[in-house]
């Protein structure tokens, strides 16, 4: 049964996650991994992992962490969304800045 989250999701955002669960699975076979011994290091179900592989997005964001982490890519979502690389926020808090600054006024001393 196919989750709502899927139907509401943007192509190219489905397309990003079928291509990461594929990227899972490449990584899996390259360190000669078994389904098995991923579900066993992962401590879910063989399809909770198999929706992993597939890039379902109804997938806990922490399987998918545990899987990288499981075969050794370590923990890529440590930058995902890091301020200090996000330029387009950078640019809007340029925005934002005053285009005047004044300085107050003390009351004078009578």
């Amino acid at each position: 049964m196919r989750s709502s989250v899927y139907d509401i999701l943007p192509l190219q955002v489905r397309r990003s996650l079928v291509k990461f669960g594929s990227d899972i699975s490449i990584a899996r076979r390259k360190r000669r991994l078994t389904i098995e011994m991923m579900t066993e290091r992962l401590g879910v179900s063989k399809g909770t992992y198999l929706r992993v592989e597939k890039g379902n997005p109804s997938v806990a964001l922490g399987v998918y962490a545990m899987a990288l982490f499981a075969l050794g890519l370590g923990s890529p979502f440590n930058h995902l969304a890091d301020p200090k690389a996000d330029d387009h926020g950078m640019l809007l808090d340029e925005e934002n800045l005053p285009q005047r600054i004044r300085v107050k006024k003390e009351p004078s001393a009578r």
